[in-house]
């Protein structure tokens, strides 16, 4: 007994310390959950250093960047580092064939040489609020579910009203536990922000797509950008004469670099975790929606690599497109493999019968718990076809690119079909699509549109359920007899939109009555008819199911919580900020296969030497690297870190978040998961899941001994 006793206290205890390296803890309650697990692992910071609303901490060092990534800021100048893939698009729209930034890397000399962005903004957060009492105020159980989100909404739109009222700041609040609890986060927009430095490509992406999601990692993933504000150190809009952000916190930089098993946090923004799915939902996602997206998606990067392997403006052009294309389309097969690798599928439905066991043992809990999973079942059955077509209509319009260009000119059209059309409005939206037609044509090839389209027109056609197609594919059938490239070849061909003169000469000339030319427009009618057939066939439906789906998560949640009284449950990511905590650490993939924590310019050399494009670097890396040349940013024993893993439980939005230490001191930037462990999203695995990091000494060593860039070192606060 007293062996049976020892043995499960050791299972409790080892179960204790996986929980403690999961979950995505939201900063304003770390005392409540987490605070005592993290500093027993070694964080020697207090939570209230960490977020405060009574005076400045790290909270006010971390930035929401562009919409989508994580930021942070490194001096008391508005410096900001984030990943190089977050920066890409920014780097490339200062880029010309001539004068190639992502090639070459970008480095201002001066704060004079940095480079605005208009339409880029950093968010800073100002404070968290729980409201959920306000928001679920006079909500009844016997609601419908439109009744109950019209409510909520109502009550959203006051409280965020009041808390923003007479300030400069925007709130948004979002659903916690699939709407057990509600929390309003206050932001600061600032909108002047300039390109400072950027890598080139060859360190930036070092490995390209062909280590996107991998371990073994050597890439200097990261760009610098500057905050600007006006005098009194308040957002404005770009202007010469604002002066750099003075923050209320910068982060400072430790050159101690780290060690197995010491204790690192990231804080940042991911984007979208799912960790309280049924079986059945992790069946639907794995088995049908995924492998259709990657089959379409490879086509699609397949096209792209055709024409852009011996063209260099062609290169250029795609680069970010086909990044872009290929980063989700690599993540669905590593949430695939990793779920097969787990047996997720078992462990949910092992849960799913330990619950039900639970339910069992009183009626009170069957009334309210009792059919969960049957309604889940029935309900995934019936929304499959739906999802799957909804998958096979997103990617068929976001991948053709006319398609998309297309919806542009929907509001002209709308405009000038009024009865009294108000012409300074056109004026405005035609000058509108003028400039979004010159960067449409920047970065456009029609023969690879072209080519794509057939290719995903046809597997819509193939491998999407009949009733569910558009009425124009049959059209298509009927009159080019299934030959879906001589469609493709007409559809360009007479469209006035794939070309760029003819676009301008439209736009130059319009009058009112032109709007027929949009609305004949083949392609116009090819996009139009793809959304209005998901608009008014497929969306409607599976928003209906989505709608139950809601209600039983929330009800499911609030199930699993009764059920595991003891358990520290966390909120799934909804791109609000939060702490996720863990150790430096290397995994097994496989059999036989131990990765170590941390790689060094010597893998960087080892992979140039196979002679692959994603591999090749500049020639002065390599002298740095024969030299020896690496300054203060050793490791110990010489070597040049360049980046590490550790058991951070992130996602996407956390590219470009700050990783620290025990002290709270950066060591890193975050950039990537290992292809493993991407199915954390839906269920975390403490074994295999890691959190990919460029190492701060190795971004350091490049801006200083590469790009000679080192007075933005000096600008930095260094810990040594």
């Amino acid at each position: 007994m007293r062996r049976v006793v020892s043995f499960l206290i050791i299972i409790i205890l080892f179960a204790s310390q996986s929980i403690a390296k999961e979950g995505m803890w939201v900063p304003s309650l770390l005392n409540k959950f987490v605070a005592k697990d993290m500093r027993q692992m070694g964080m020697r910071l207090t939570a209230d250093e960490i977020y405060s609303i009574n005076h400045s901490s790290l909270k006010d060092a971390v930035a929401i960047f562009g919409g989508g990534c994580t930021a942070e800021l490194v001096s008391d100048q508005g410096l900001l580092l984030t990943n190089h893939h977050c920066g890409y698009s920014t780097i490339q729209s200062h880029s010309t064939v001539e004068n190639d930034y992502l090639t070459d890397g970008f480095w201002a000399g001066s704060k004079e040489e940095e480079l605005a962005n208009p339409g880029l903004e950093v968010t800073f957060l100002v404070r968290i609020e729980d409201v959920t009492d306000e928001v679920l105020k006079g909500v009844e159980k016997d609601m419908s579910e439109k009744e109950r989100k019209a409510l909520v909404k109502e009550h959203i739109d006051s409280v965020e009203n009041e808390a923003v009222k007479d300030t400069r700041y925007k709130a948004v609040t979002k659903p916690f536990y699939y709407g057990n609890e509600y929390y309003m986060f206050i932001y600061e927009d600032y909108k002047d922000v300039r390109l400072v430095g950027a890598p080139p490509s060859s360190i930036g992406k070092f490995g390209r797509d062909t280590d996107n999601w991998m371990w073994p990692r050597h890439t200097g993933d990261f760009s610098v950008f500057r905050v600007y504000a006006d005098e009194n150190n308040e957002p404005a809009e770009y202007s010469e004469d604002n002066v750099p952000y003075n923050p209320k916190q910068h982060m400072k930089i430790s050159l101690s670099g780290y060690e197995k098993g010491d204790f690192t946090f990231v804080f940042g923004y991911p984007g979208s975790t799912q960790q309280f799915l049924p079986a059945s939902a992790i069946k639907m996602k794995t088995e049908k929606i995924f492998p259709a997206r990657i089959d379409l998606r490879t086509q699609v990067l397949d096209i792209m690599e055709k024409y852009m392997e011996n063209n260099d403006k062609i290169k250029l052009q795609y680069a970010a497109k086909y990044a872009g294309v290929s980063n989700s389309w690599k993540k669905w097969q590593g949430i695939n493999l990793g779920i097969d690798r787990i047996n997720a599928i078992e462990k949910k439905k092992k849960l799913q019968q330990n619950f039900n066991d639970w339910v069992a043992q009183k009626s009170s809990r069957q009334q309210k718990y009792g059919s969960l999973y049957d309604e889940f079942d029935d309900i995934y059955s019936k929304i499959t076809p739906y999802r799957k077509a909804r998958a096979y209509f997103i990617e068929t319009i976001y991948n053709i690119e006319l398609v998309r260009f297309a919806r542009n000119f929907q509001k002209l059209v709308k405009l000038s079909k009024k009865e009294d059309p108000d012409q300074e409005k056109i004026d405005e939206e035609i000058e509108k699509l003028r400039k979004q037609s010159k960067n449409f044509f920047e970065d456009y090839h029609m023969p690879i549109d072209r080519e794509v389209t057939a290719a995903l027109l046809k597997s819509l056609y193939q491998h999407l359920e009949f009733d569910l197609q558009p009425d124009l594919m049959q059209e298509i059938i009927k009159e080019y007899e299934s030959d879906f490239e001589e469609y493709a070849h007409e559809l360009f061909e007479d469209s006035f939109l794939s070309s760029r003169q003819e676009v301008k000469d439209f736009l130059d000339g319009y009058k009112t009555r032109k709007h027929r030319k949009i609305e004949k427009d083949p392609v116009v009618k090819l996009s139009n008819g793809l959304y209005e057939h998901y608009r008014d066939n497929i969306s409607p439906v599976s928003s209906q199911y989505d709608r139950k789906l809601d209600s039983l998560q929330r009800i499911y949640v609030r199930g699993l919580k009764a059920f595991q009284p003891d358990k520290r449950f966390y909120p799934d990511a909804n791109f609000t900020l939060r702490v996720t905590y863990g150790q430096v650490k290397g995994y097994e993939p496989k059999d036989a296969v131990d990765y170590e924590y941390q790689t060094t310019l010597e893998g960087v050399m080892e992979k140039n030497r196979k002679g692959k494009r994603d591999y090749r670097i500049k020639d002065k890396l390599k002298d740095l690297y024969k030299e020896k040349n690496y300054g203060k940013y050793a490791n110990e024993d010489g070597s040049m870190p360049v980046c590490f893993i550790a058991s951070n439980h992130t996602s996407g939005g956390n590219s470009g978040s700050p990783v620290l230490n025990a002290n709270g001191h950066l060591i890193g930037i975050n950039f990537d998961r290992n292809w493993e462990g991407t199915m954390s999203d839906l269920m975390y695995n403490p074994s295999l899941c890691r959190n990919i990091t460029v190492d701060i000494r190795y971004v350091l060593f490049i801006m200083d001994k590469f790009a000679d860039a080192d007075h933005l070192v000096d600008e930095m606060t260094i810990v040594e």
